[in-house]
């Protein structure tokens, strides 16, 4: 048996949550603590509220003044409901909860039938039942009642590497299948942006909406799931991110989107797009081109038809990537021409991430045209070919060849002056002013210094 706790402060949510199962006739009141029950399975959510708080406290100072726990048994386990309820009772009888009001409710929406359990976690007088290891005593305690009622041994559904990704089966768990696609999906994949994370999710029926606004003058941003079918109406009630798991957050979200700027290479997708592209006759085509690619392309349409946005999902990288961030040969803009107009969009080769050599500066002959002086506009400017010579002399303007040949080095110096340096090589950059005796007495006197503020060994 799994036992999941979340703590929280809407009392009154976690019960309204429980009475929606009811009133669909997927749910039921098996019992009570402390809190009226007429017996009938039916819950009233306006009287149960006011029941629980007469036994809260008027001064407390615990934030999370309540507790919903889930008790799931293994899918074979077919319990009666008087088992339910005496598991439930004994459960919260061993996590100290005896003396604090609860209510049990089994919920029947899903063929593996379990109870929720909404409880307060503050006693009268104001103090708080502590959730300190919470999570290890819950596990000893459902181990025993699993030996006590004979259900088997259940945990949880750990999430592995080669573990498919689904799409949301609408007769199954909900709850369940989106919080293990959101992490599945946050593990594997690499986006930038709401918009790219939306793109992978929606292959899975999921929709993520982002949550600002101002709850008793704090400000706050979240982040909600919604659950949806093939067409993307929403199946189910919306799933805040804080009851699926830290890992569906907004900060866990943000900071994901935040790493991946590092860590994305956009190449080997535009690689592949660019070949589809050009093996392509139109829109279905390059779709089907893409595929074989094993790529998906997310296409956002406008009202009127028009497309407004393109996201291309490389499985192959994982990578998330919208169009304009691969070109703009990529974008929405440039596909609406191809598939409408007809105007297919010129892509050029991507190069490969192929190490070039770096040139000998001493054997190589420099071809590049030195920097402009216009300081000394008497001078005829220079030229450097076949290995450095000049192009033209300094005859006719006075200067003897000693002269024009330190001009010609000043003017080569000059030019790889202005060439970018490599962090950490200066000391190879060709230019004037390098003297190897003096840059190694440099280092050794540098190292003396360190030595010295270090002090002798002991």
């Amino acid at each position: 048996m799994v036992a999941k706790i979340s703590l929280g402060s809407s009392l009154y949510g976690a019960l309204s949550y429980n009475g929606e199962k009811i009133n669909k006739e997927k749910g039921r009141v098996l019992d009570t603590n402390k809190i009226y029950n007429d017996g009938s399975g039916n819950i009233d959510i306006h009287r149960a509220f006011e029941d629980f708080k007469r036994w809260m406290p008027q001064h407390t100072r615990a934030e999370k003044t309540m507790m919903h726990i889930s008790l799931n048994p293994h899918p074979d386990d077919r319990l009666s409901e008087m088992q339910y309820t005496q598991l439930a009772h004994e459960y919260m009888e061993k996590m100290g909860f005896a003396e604090v009001p609860y209510i049990i409710v089994k919920h029947e929406d899903i063929d593996r039938h379990h109870i929720h359990i909404v409880a307060l976690r503050v006693r009268p007088d104001g103090s708080c039942i502590s959730d300190k290891n919470n999570f290890y005593r819950s596990k000893e305690i459902t181990r025993e009642l699993e030996k006590k009622y004979g259900p088997h041994t259940a945990e949880r559904q750990k999430i592995t590497p080669d573990m498919p990704i689904k799409k949301i089966d609408p007769s199954g768990d909900i709850k369940r299948q989106v919080a293990n696609t959101v992490k599945m999906v946050g593990m594997r994949y690499k986006f930038q942006t709401i918009g790219e994370y939306n793109a992978i999710l929606g292959l899975y029926n999921i929709r993520c909406e982002q949550t600002d606004g101002r709850v008793n003058g704090r400000e706050y941003h979240g982040l909600v799931y919604f659950a949806t079918d093939d067409n993307g109406k929403t199946i189910a009630s919306p799933f805040k991110a804080s009851r699926l798991g830290k890992f569906a957050s907004r900060t866990a979200i943000d900071g994901r989107m935040e790493r991946a700027k590092d860590k994305i290479d956009i190449r080997p997708t535009k690689q592949s797009v660019s070949e589809a592209i050009g093996q392509s006759s139109d829109k279905d085509d390059f779709i089907s081109k893409l595929k074989e690619r094993n790529i998906d392309l997310i296409l956002r349409y406008t009202d009127n038809g028009r497309i407004y946005g393109a996201t291309f999902i490389d499985h192959n990288t994982r990578t998330v990537l919208n169009g304009s961030r691969l070109g703009r040969e990529f974008s929405a803009n440039s596909l609406e021409k191809w598939f409408t107009a007809g105007e297919k969009p010129s892509v050029m080769p991507v190069a490969p991430d192929v190490q070039q050599p770096q040139p000998d500066m001493q054997s190589t002959p420099d071809t590049r045209q030195p920097p402009q002086d216009n300081s000394q506009s008497g001078n005829s400017q220079s030229s450097t070919t076949n290995g450095g010579q000049s192009a033209t002399s300094g005859r006719g303007s006075g200067t003897s060849p000693s002269q024009s040949q330190s001009q010609t080095r000043q003017n080569n110096s000059s030019a790889y002056d202005d060439a970018p340096t490599l962090p950490g090589l200066d000391l190879f950059q060709t230019g004037l002013g390098f003297d190897p005796q003096e840059e190694a007495f440099y280092r050794e006197m540098q190292r003396r210094r360190k030595k010295k503020r270090r002090g002798p060994k002991l």
